[in-house]
């Protein structure tokens, strides 16, 4: 079928591409393919394989998927979008990375298996925090009920970026656009406005997907996904369990303790989970995409060379140095994820002290929470923010310390307000901890005293001073004289009769 396009010496066709190897003069080109290749600073002509871009961004290199995906692209770059980035792209993408290895659905066994953990990592639970079960039914999910699961926070916590990226990407590939390529696109604006949209949907998709294939939990990566969800993943959980020579039981119930102490605290402690994901969302509406870097990447890149777009893109080329304000965020989340997972990694540890693999899996579980997977390092990338307790084991011995200083309800008790949470310098001196807290609470008894003073009008009485109206000389209420003739309300002046 021919398709006329125009350029500046009237209508061609599009139904061919010359090039310098005669063995393309046969080969229909990819109108999606030619649009990105002169967008991306390409050559006129040179097509891009939808294979390599593939390649590129991440994605895997099945035929088949590869056309589902790009007819996606192309359907919604033709069609009107409620926002900047299509989110049911994204999701799509993340549902197809999620399967592209092995992903079975959950089996009756394994559900039964899940269901058994997660009751009794609750019974374990019990002797050693006063939260209270958390009363949420345990479910065993597939990688793709993961995503389903968790999609919803994504969403709320890479928008921001996701939006800036997408105006970002959107102005810079209009502003490298040849101007004969501006006046072809006419009323295909708003082709481009989501493009930039596209791009960034794809890629957090991939990320998504590919986390789905690493978590063992709904809150793995010590944040609720899923609101008021406990969950494994089985096929995960095995997956975590391979090269360990433990018994697969073991592993099971360990995590499955974990997970229970996650879903406690996060559902008896309501402001926890706005704080945290409050906390990402601050981060994140601060971030402004650095358009310079994106004008040079779309104007030096060589679609041609998929290693360079995939470095660039995996790099995170598009964020900028942080502001003062997202540094402060930044640490403030931090100590909250150190402080979350440091409180149930000593959970875990005290309430599977009878299983014998209890200390080999806690070794394994706090590197792997150290380090991040392989997935979690591309969500890094793509959104400027890691979600990795960088201080776990520190924020572990200070709840040890606190459990044998204040018992396990004075430690419970902390999470009764953030106000309450020990700070960074706690971190850094937990013997302190009780010496500092004594000091900040004996200075707001003071507040308090320095209030109720003002508010009864005593406020400027001196210590040692008779309280008014209890005087034997001054015989009245409203301020005789006090034992050095000076009237406490006007500074010694004498007192009018």
């Amino acid at each position: 079928m021919r398709q006329n396009v125009y350029d500046e010496r009237g209508p061609v066709a599009m139904t061919s591409n010359p090039s310098n190897s005669p063995n393309d003069d046969e080969a229909p080109k990819d109108p999606l393919a030619e649009l990105l290749a002169k967008l991306m600073g390409g050559q006129a002509g040179a097509g891009v394989d939808p294979a390599e871009l593939a390649k590129a961004a991440g994605l895997p290199n099945d035929p088949n998927l590869l056309a589902q995906m790009f007819q996606q692209v192309q359907a919604m770059m033709s069609a009107s979008s409620e926002g900047p980035v299509n989110w049911q792209l994204a999701h799509e993408n993340a549902r197809r990375v999620a399967a592209s290895s092995a992903d079975p659905s959950v089996t009756a066994s394994q559900s039964r298996e899940v269901d058994e953990a997660l009751r009794l990592a609750d019974l374990w639970l019990d002797p050693v925090t006063d939260l209270p079960s958390a009363g949420l039914i345990g479910r065993a999910w597939s990688r793709a009920e993961w995503v389903e699961e968790t999609l919803g926070t994504w969403k709320r916590l890479t928008e921001p970026v996701a939006n800036s990226v997408a105006f970002a990407l959107s102005s810079a590939l209009t502003e490298q656009m040849p101007e004969e390529m501006k006046a072809m696109m006419g009323s295909a604006a708003s082709m481009l406005q989501n493009m930039g949209g596209a791009l960034f949907g794809m890629q957090l998709g991939q990320a998504i997907g590919a986390l789905a294939g690493e978590v063992v939990s709904s809150t793995d990566i010590g944040i609720p996904l899923a609101d008021l969800q406990m969950a494994l993943l089985p096929a995960n959980v095995a997956k975590f369990g391979e090269g360990l020579d433990l018994p697969e039981q073991e592993v099971r119930l360990f995590l499955a303790v974990r997970e229970a102490a996650h879903a406690r605290l996060f559902v008896h402690v309501p402001w926890l989970r706005g704080y945290l994901l409050g906390t990402i969302e601050s981060y994140a509406r601060g971030i402004h995409i650095d358009m310079s870097r994106i004008e040079d990447l779309a104007r030096d890149l060589d679609p041609s060379n998929p290693e360079g777009i995939q470095a660039a893109l995996s790099e995170g080329v598009f964020m900028p140095q942080r502001t003062p304000e997202q540094d402060a965020a930044l640490a403030k989340l931090e100590t909250a994820l150190a402080l979350v997972e440091g409180w149930v990694d000593e959970l875990t540890a005290a309430a599977t002290a009878n299983l014998p693999s209890s200390a080999a899996l806690r070794e394994t579980v706090r590197r792997r929470r150290a380090t991040g997977g392989p997935a979690e390092h591309a969500f890094a990338s793509l959104v400027g923010l890691e979600l990795r307790p960088r201080r776990l084991r520190d924020a572990a011995a200070l709840w040890a310390h606190l459990l044998q200083d204040r018992g396990i309800s004075g430690r419970d008790a902390l999470w009764q307000h953030p106000d309450l949470l020990p700070t960074p310098e706690d971190l850094d001196d937990p013997a302190g901890f009780g010496k500092r807290r004594e000091l900040l609470d004996a200075s707001d008894s003071e507040v308090d005293a320095a209030l109720q003073k003002l508010l009864s009008g005593d406020f400027d009485q001196k210590p040692g001073d008779t309280e008014p109206g209890r005087s034997e000389d001054s015989g009245s209420e409203d301020g005789g004289h006090d034992d050095g003739g000076r009237n406490p309300g006007d500074g010694g002046t004498s007192p009018e009769a």
